[in-house]
């Protein structure tokens, strides 16, 4: 794993960065892999192709993380739910990957999450028998994926008392009590990206964003630089379309089916101290809940939905007022004081690249997307373009090397078996050694051991060291270092993906300023 010093080497990403091998890729020689699309599969597939020595090109439109991948519930699941519908192979894969993050590629971004089912009186003794025998499931699942049980804890009964001690804002009339479970909590999932991106840089893969795909064939594709409006060409042996909701436009014969996932931003003292997260179950639905997500930057998510979407794919899509008055009502049905409307600060929503698998007549399109299934396919054109979609944040790793297995052999690349379940990300390390590295604990949970290289930068300059947002705990420091290493190019990569100020416009707004500031000043020094 890394050393607690400064980046990783050859892991920074920067303007100039992008510039020259955007130069030298453009037009320029072939390379093995072409990778579309930088949210978590494709990051993975450029790092799964790098680390077995091909040489690669992953572009895109907009930013690392710019869709699905920055909109999801931050969490990495085992994959319980979907032993309720036996998917066995999916529950596997998802237990599986969740250790191989927490364990061994970036438990600096994830831990061990505990979270509460309260035993309301709308849930019934039979409902809750059938949820104590899921959560030991679950727990079977854990092991059977050998994940240690010091990563994850067991699920347990709780008493009433300590259902509110939990979660206090539960409304304590009729409680029963609550079912206690574990799962994995990203640090921030764009976060989780960056890492990926940076370590396939520092395996030698070219990461050009603001680089959009306009044309895709079996020997490259067809590109514009978004920020001069050039084009040109970049030749590949192989090309992988891991372009999410957007990969249909890019491929013939790709259906994609997207289904809207809504969340909710609360302010901290919204719902009062909260130790754990929620699951809320839904009335009316079987193994389907409402979450309710701490973060560590003090604000509480709330979500999800899932709602089928027709017509073109926004680059951004908005929350709905059907979305937040429905959440707003699971949320409201367990606690003791209701949250109002005027009480959300933000709210987000990402779209999940589901497959559409209606026959020739469409018959499929009935099935509600929460229905369909998570599995993630990878599909070759009849040209050899490599499509890969479907699947989940937590399986991003899978889905990647299923698409480097499949371009490896259609194009006949002299590449090895992937190593990735075993290459720990920039800036991870063992428990131990995390929590022993001078910088706060804040820092370390987002960084790793650059934690206090990070952490240095504030040290040398006070006002990098003062929070950008009195409310809001990101120092000018992370933002400086977002633009040196992390690929930052302007003020919405800053607030919208390298740190998660912008979910909230009024906290937008009021740092916008300071943000602004910061830019001018690194473009003067590089000036």
């Amino acid at each position: 794993m890394n050393s607690p010093s400064g980046p990783s080497p050859g892991s920074s990403l920067s303007a100039a960065r992008r510039a020259r091998e955007l130069t030298e890729t453009v037009d320029g020689p072939v390379v093995d892999v072409l990778v579309v699309g930088l949210g978590a599969t494709g990051a993975g597939a450029a790092l799964d192709a790098a680390s077995r020595g091909l040489s690669v090109a992953a572009v895109d439109a907009h930013d690392l993380a710019f869709g699905t991948s920055r909109f999801s519930s931050k969490l990495v699941h085992g994959g319980l739910r979907y032993l309720a519908s036996a998917q066995l192979d999916v529950a596997h894969e998802s237990a599986v990957e969740r250790g191989v993050l927490m364990e061994r590629t970036a438990p600096h971004l994830v831990r061990a999450q505990p979270f509460v089912l309260p035993l309301t009186p709308m849930v019934s003794r039979g409902q809750a028998a059938l949820a104590r025998a899921g959560l030991r499931a679950g727990d079977a699942l854990r092991l059977a994926a050998r994940t240690a049980r010091a990563t994850l804890p067991p699920p347990r009964r709780l008493s009433a008392v300590e259902t509110r001690h939990l979660a206090p804002a539960l409304r304590g009339d009729g409680l029963r009590g609550g079912l206690l479970s574990w799962d994995g909590r990203l640090t921030d999932d764009a976060r989780l990206v960056t890492a990926l991106a940076r370590t396939a840089a520092a395996h030698g893969a070219r990461v050009l964003t603001r680089t959009r795909a306009l044309e895709l064939t079996s020997g490259g594709a067809r590109v514009r630089d978004e920020l001069t409006g050039e084009e040109g060409a970049i030749r590949a042996r192989a090309v992988i379309n891991a372009s999410g909701v957007w990969a249909g436009g890019l491929v013939d014969g790709i259906r994609i089916r997207p289904s809207r996932g809504t969340h909710l931003v609360l302010r901290p003292d919204c719902l009062g101290p909260l130790p754990a997260g929620l699951h809320i179950p839904i009335p009316g639905e079987n193994n389907r809940f409402v979450l309710v997500l701490p973060q560590d930057d003090g604000r509480v998510y709330v979500g999800l939905t899932d709602e089928p979407v027709d017509g073109d794919v926004p680059d951004v899509p908005e929350a709905p007022e059907s979305d937040i008055g429905f959440l707003l009502d699971v949320l409201g049905s367990v606690l003791d004081v209701p949250v109002h409307r005027d009480a959300v600060v933000g709210a987000f929503a990402g779209l999940r690249p589901l497959l559409d698998t209606a026959d020739a007549s469409g018959a499929a399109n009935a099935t509600r997307t929460s229905d369909i299934s998570r599995r993630h396919a990878v599909l070759t054109s009849s040209e050899g373009v490599v499509t890969v979609v479907g699947g989940k944040l937590t399986t991003y790793r899978r889905m990647a090397q299923d698409a480097v297995d499949t371009a490896v052999r259609v194009r006949r690349l002299p590449a090895g078996p992937s190593v990735t379940a075993s290459l720990p990300l920039v800036g991870a390390a063992a428990p131990h050694v995390l929590s022993a590295l001078p910088a706060p604990r804040r820092l370390v949970r987002r960084h790793g051991t650059e934690a206090p290289a990070v952490h240095a930068l504030g040290a040398r300059d006070a006002r990098l060291r003062e929070p950008v947002l009195p409310s809001y705990p990101v120092t000018g420091a992370e933002l400086l270092w977002s633009l040196r290493h992390e690929g930052a190019l302007d003020e919405d990569d800053l607030l919208d993906r390298r740190t998660r100020i912008g979910l909230v416009p009024a906290d937008r707004a009021a740092a916008l300023e300071a943000v602004r500031d910061l830019l001018d000043g690194a473009a003067a020094r590089r000036s």
